[in-house]
This record gives C-alpha cells, sequence and structure tokens, in this order.
C-alpha cells in the first residue's frame, strides 16, 4: 500500500501502537481512580516545557518530560501531605502552566508551524530517536505495571484498604503519576499535548461500556485504542487531515457506537 511505502508513515505506525498501548493500560488505572483530568493537565503543563525548549538550548523533548515529571510529583505531594482536592490541583496546575507557556512562547518568538505541531500532533515530527525513546519507555512502562498490577489495582480502587493491608500506596501513587508523565512527554509529537489526554482517557470509558471484569476491559481498551491511532493514521494520510485530531475524533465515534449499543442491549 501506498502508505507503507514511506518511512515517516512506517515510523508513526510503530511509534503510535507503542502510545495507544500505553495509554489505554495507564489509562485504566487513572480513570478507575477518577483521576481522569491527571492526563489532560500533564499534557497542558509538557507545552511549558516545550515553551522553555524553544526559549533555551535545552532540547524540546526534553524540557516536556521534565516538566510533566515535576508537575506529576508536585500534584502527587500536595494530593498526599496537604490534603487538597484532587479536581482543584489539577485545574491550578493546568491553567498556570498553560498560562506560563504562553508568556514564554511569546517572548521567544516561536508562534510558528514547529509549536503546532506539539499542540496537535505530527506525523512527520517522528524520527529514529523518539522510536528509540518510546520503545525503551514502553518496556520499561509494561514491565513496572506487571510487577506492580495487583498492588496497583488494588490501590485504585480502596486505597485506604490498600494501606491498611500493608501495601504502600505513596510509592505506588507516585509510580503511577511518574509513568503517565513520561508517557504523554514522549507522545506529544505523535497526538499532541492538546488531544494526549482524550486518547487516555477516551478508549478506557468505551471499553467499559462491555468489559466484565478490570482485565477484560483493559485488553478492550487497549483494541479501541490501538484501532483508533491506526485508523486515524489511515484516513489522515489519504485525507490530509490533522494526524491527533483524526485519532481522537475515531476514538469518540467508538465511544458513541458504544453508548448507542449498551442502549439497545437495555
Amino acid at each position: 500500500m501506498e502508505i507503507f511505502e514511506y518511512d515517516f508513515m512506517i515510523r508513526a505506525f510503530f511509534v503510535g501502537g507503542i502510545v495507544a498501548l500505553l495509554a489505554s493500560i495507564l489509562g485504566m488505572f487513572v480513570v478507575v481512580r477518577r483521576y481522569s483530568m491527571l492526563a489532560d493537565s500533564l499534557a497542558h503543563v509538557s507545552l511549558l516545557g516545550v515553551a522553555v525548549g524553544f526559549l533555551s538550548a535545552v532540547p524540546v523533548g526534553v524540557g516536556a518530560i521534565a516538566a510533566t515529571v515535576s508537575a506529576a510529583f508536585g500534584i502527587e505531594y500536595l494530593r498526599q501531605r496537604h490534603k487538597l482536592y484532587s479536581d482543584s490541583m489539577l485545574s491550578i496546575f493546568l491553567s498556570g502552566s498553560l498560562g506560563i507557556a504562553i508568556i514564554i512562547v511569546s517572548l521567544s518568538n516561536s508562534f510558528n508551524s514547529s509549536l503546532f505541531d506539539y499542540l496537535f500532533g505530527s506525523i512527520v515530527a517522528v524520527d529514529d530517536m523518539d522510536m528509540a525513546v518510546i520503545s525503551v519507555f514502553g518496556v520499561l512502562c509494561l514491565s513496572l505495571v506487571a510487577l506492580n498490577y495487583k498492588k496497583l489495582l488494588f490501590t485504585a480502587f480502596d486505597e485506604d484498604v490498600a494501606y491498611a493491608g500493608g501495601i504502600n500506596t505513596k510509592a505506588l501513587n507516585y509510580l503511577l503519576a511518574f509513568l503517565v508523565a513520561v508517557m504523554i512527554g514522549v507522545s506529544i509529537k505523535i497526538v499532541g499535548a492538546l488531544l494526549i489526554g482524550a486518547l487516555t482517557v477516551i478508549p478506557v470509558v468505551t471499553a467499559m461500556q462491555f468489559g466484565r471484569n478490570f482485565r477484560q476491559t483493559t485488553l478492550l481498551a487497549v483494541l479501541i485504542s490501538v484501532l483508533s491511532v491506526f485508523g486515524g493514521l489511515f484516513l489522515s494520510f489519504y485525507a490530509s487531515l490533522p494526524t491527533g485530531a483524526t485519532i481522537v475524533v475515531i476514538a469518540l465515534v467508538f465511544f458513541c457506537l458504544s453508548i448507542v449499543s449498551k442502549t439497545f442491549r437495555g
């Protein structure tokens, strides 16, 4: 097929598949904890790292990862130590980082096509280094989730009971925040900072309409996420549409179909 004659499309499918896998698996734990806005907030924080990269000599990808990890740890610290409401903290980090990012970008005169690539995603922006970084992180993330699967699951459903049972819930919460933050930092090139939050949540919520247990729902979420990414890449290539937006719209179509199906099933 013509689409696979281009190296940048092959890289996009490879990276997109890994991002879809990671976003759906981590999204399961985030959604179950009713912490869905975490991904969206960290995605906006990543723009601050991108802005710092434009203004300084720091690589943009490094700046995005550093910003999201720092914010994730800050959010988790405030939630655990100061007992602040999660939605309030996320709103503060989201709006505050976005405001600072806009100021930095305006000072560096970086309102150009490069910025829009990070806002909405760009297929051609993915290079061999991105493939290597995402591959390494993907293996690391899946390994950590597999090793701590039962503890993460227990903590996601009832953190207090898990803590009473001897599980180090604080460390697990920091681990989950770290994995979500890095996943967002390494994936904004293909999906976009403004859309990666949707890819983390929508496939999971869609899968919940059909899954009967956590494991089954996770597998369905992965399938829906991968189909959304691959379908978005195909459609964006042949119809000349924005990649990230097309991926999210396809995921949204799956969600609407799941609601309709559930309604007819009674």
